[in-house]
């Protein structure tokens, strides 16, 4: 089992930056791959940033290119989310994900662990 917890949510104003945090704890050899989603209420879970494990390598989402970047720290098991540019349609609750699976990976079903979600929030 994987643990993780997201932090660093919360309000802001439209051009401002917000870092989220998921701590994550357990068997981590079963995390071959991390990322972000975001879902807002009546909405499907949408992909929004990934990350490979073994590589390092980093995909995200056209919405939230240039603007936003995924890394990790791997001493501290530690997941970021570098938001910048914040714009009002990015207000949604965040979640972390973590999957045994390798690759690019942008489907929420094959990730197999989840955070319980941090609210961000942009006002315009």
């Amino acid at each position: 089992q994987v643990q993780l917890v997201e932090s660093g949510g919360g309000l802001v104003q439209a051009g401002d930056s917000l870092r989220l945090s998921c701590a994550a704890s357990g068997r981590l050899y079963m995390a071959d791959t991390m990322a972000w989603f975001r879902q807002t209420p009546g909405k499907e879970r949408e992909f929004v940033a990934g990350i490979t494990q073994r590589t390092g390598s980093t995909y995200s989402a056209d919405s939230v290119k240039g603007r936003f970047t995924i890394s990790r720290d791997n001493a501290k098991n530690t997941l970021f989310l570098q938001m910048n540019s914040l714009k009002p349609e990015d207000t949604a609750v965040y979640y972390c994900a973590a999957s045994r699976l390798q690759g690019v990976i942008t489907d929420q079903v094959l990730y197999d662990y989840w955070g319980q979600g941090t609210q961000v929030t942009v006002s315009s």
